[in-house]
């Protein structure tokens, strides 16, 4: 047998140097060149830490309570209240914002911008240059969305008298909560401010919310997983595509407000409004994904990833066994498809709560079910399908819930887990909106980016300095 072994024609597998394969070749022949590179990018603290995690028991434990938390997680859409009334530990003189922590001074153009602009819609200024002395004062706080249970696209600010969707996971009795989607162009999550901005903000609250309101108390809540999944099926993925799923929520809504004893103008301009944005879902979504997640959160010894945010300047995520803490690297610039006249030049770095919908399995973990999402981020359909399958190498499990046609209905990959990222180096894949860099021009195109790895190392040695520590 050994004879007839060294007869064959030698095939050769490479792992590392391409050089040795391609000696190999020079000498006639056959070497198949195998893509591999350390785990960590070569971090020996890293791949220690992450040897010590690999395999054991108690993370692989962990790790199906949390997925099946998430998994178990039945989000509602019940109400409709005021930021300061329901959100909870809100102050009465805060703002919240999109990504992790960051100080009003280190804060990009886009974020302060619509800092500036939730002051003026507060009445605590009377100009921009007088909101831009009070919010550098001190005399606000400035504190995440996800500090208080709540999710914000792009700059993500929420003050006190906005008003907020109120979603409530029926399974563990846990809220979660959003602002409202103003619509594309100049908007506040953009960082605009001007008094079209500011006199739309207050239509909103005054006649959008109540209006709105007044249908879901004669339908008695939405629930919001059904509808995502519906959506999928037609070709949404529920974060930079939402045309579905923002028709089926006004179809289920409209019989309602027909209902309601809401002045007819009222009805009318609510319905109008909401048909002519179709991202107008995307809060509601982001909403949902947070009780799902947030459902899924303080596991210990978890290694399942709970939140994805960006604030424009940090891209930071959060870990179900490691509490509170925040993992953070420099936010990256998106690369995708820019509107006519502007590049990556005027970008501003990754912004916002949304990258909450990849960290739940939809967005661009769902890319599959949306193929036309291309013709907005960029690529082809193929690429669509190719990031979808990439996410199962670094994910804990689908949720069946969220089932993908193309894929032939298997259930979209979720729950991130920090080791298989740090193992494989395939990174998270998000699909998002581009913010210009200065406030107030607004979105200037959509693309694709991906988590920093340096997020996922820093998770990988604390979870195991906290593992081993009590062992």
């Amino acid at each position: 047998m050994m004879q007839a072994l060294f007869q064959e024609k030698l095939h050769v597998l490479n792992v590392g140097l391409a050089s040795f394969a391609e000696s190999i070749a020079r000498a006639g022949g056959a070497a198949l060149q195998i893509e591999w590179a350390p785990p960590a990018q070569g971090q020996q603290n890293v791949a220690r830490a992450l040897a010590q995690l690999v395999n054991l028991p108690s993370v692989e434990a962990a790790n199906r309570t949390a997925f099946d938390l998430y998994q178990s997680a039945q989000p509602i859409l019940r109400d409709i209240g005021i930021a300061r009334e329901v959100l909870p530990d809100m102050g009465t003189r805060m703002i919240l914002h999109g990504g992790p922590p960051i100080a009003w001074q280190n804060m990009c153009g886009p974020m302060k911008g619509a800092i500036i602009g939730a002051i003026l819609y507060e009445g605590w200024a009377k100009d921009t240059a007088g909101a831009a002395a009070l919010a550098s004062s001190g005399d606000i706080a400035f504190e995440p969305c996800h500090h208080h249970t709540a999710v914000g696209p792009m700059a993500g600010a929420i003050s006190p008298s906005m008003p907020v969707w109120m979603v409530v996971d029926t399974t563990h009795n846990r809220p979660s909560f959003s602002n409202f989607n103003e619509g594309l162009g100049k908007a506040l999550r953009f960082g605009a401010n001007g008094p079209d901005v500011i006199n739309r903000l207050r239509w909103m609250g005054q006649t959008l919310a109540p209006t709105l309101r007044a249908g879901l108390e004669i339908l008695g809540g939405i629930d919001l997983k059904p509808l995502m999944a519906q959506a999928l099926h037609m070709g949404d993925e529920v974060h930079n595509r939402n045309v579905a799923a923002s028709s089926l929520f006004l179809k289920r809504l409209i019989v309602a407000l027909l209902k309601t004893r809401a002045p007819s103008a009222d009805i009318a301009a609510a319905v109008d409004f909401v048909a002519g944005n179709d991202h107008f879902f995307l809060n509601l979504s982001m909403a949902a994904c947070k009780a799902m997640l947030d459902a899924a959160h303080g596991v210990p010894d978890s290694s399942m990833v709970t939140a994805m945010a960006r604030n424009g300047v940090e891209f930071g995520i959060r870990v179900s066994g490691t509490g509170e803490r925040w993992f953070t690297a420099p936010a990256p610039i998106v690369d995708g498809l820019f509107f006519p006249g502007y590049t990556t030049a005027d970008a501003a770095p990754d912004l916002g709560d949304s990258a909450i919908t990849e960290t739940a399995g939809v967005g661009g973990f769902a890319m599959a079910a949306a193929p036309a999402i291309v013709k907005f981020v960029g690529g082809a359909p193929q690429d669509a399908i190719d990031n979808t399958m990439a996410m199962t190498h670094i994910t804990i499990g689908r949720n069946e819930a969220f089932t993908l046609p193309p894929m032939n209905f298997a259930g979209s990959p979720a729950g991130i887990d920090i080791r298989k990222v740090v193992d494989t180096g395939i990174l998270p894949i998000i699909n998002t909106g581009i913010a210009h860099r200065e406030a107030g021009v607004g979105q200037i195109g959509a693309g694709i980016t991906r988590a920093p790895l340096a997020c996922f190392t820093q998770a990988v040695s604390a979870l195991a300095e906290g593992v081993c520590g009590k062992r």
